[in-house]
């Protein structure tokens, strides 16, 4: 009996040093889900969500299945209700195309936030695809488009990195710099 019991302490051992493991990765998730506020850091980072833009055509803004929510294509609509327009690299610049794309990112978390009512209830930014409007000969695609990225990164921290696809069109509507479409799962 003795010798069972000798053989079993390593096993015990061994189960409470993962028990206490696990144990310990809850908390640690528990005190990030704490700090996870991107209502709040919208408001540190001074960006004001504007009003959604309606579809232009025969779409809607958002479709929702299960806990994924997919976002129509959307460009960068300023304030004033016109549109950052040309083609990146010849019109302009790599910085104007990023600005472009971060402000096509704030469209897209407006729409985001009319479906949800708080972006809180994001979990996370599975899927951007961005497409810029440039010129045959432009390469630096995905310059441009981490624009939006980085705002996802910014707003809602791990939770925004996400997959991507960045690729240049001969043309976009209108004319605009950029287009980028989100996926998003949500609680």
């Amino acid at each position: 009996m003795k010798f069972l019991a000798l053989l079993l302490l390593p096993i015990s051992m061994v189960s409470c040093e993962s028990s206490m493991k696990t144990n310990a990765s809850k908390s640690n998730t528990s005190d990030q889900m704490d700090t996870y506020n991107p209502e709040a850091k919208l408001v540190e980072l001074g960006i004001t969500l504007p009003e959604v833009s309606a579809p232009v055509a025969n779409y809607v803004n958002a479709t929702r299945s299960g806990n994924i929510i997919f976002l129509a294509g959307k460009g960068p609509l300023k304030e004033d209700g016109e549109n950052i327009t040309g083609k990146v690299g010849s019109d302009l610049t790599i910085e104007q195309g990023y600005e472009a794309a971060r402000l096509t990112g704030i469209n897209l978390l407006s729409v985001l936030k009319a479906e949800l009512g708080n972006l809180n209830k994001v979990m996370r930014i599975l899927k951007v695809k961005g497409m810029v409007n440039a010129p045959p000969d432009f390469t630096q695609h995905p310059s441009v488009i981490n624009g939006c990225s980085d705002l996802m990164v910014e707003v809602f921290g791990e939770r925004g990195k996400h997959a991507r696809a960045a690729v240049g069109m001969g043309s976009l509507p209108g004319n605009i710099a950029v287009e980028i479409d989100m996926i998003v799962e949500v609680e």
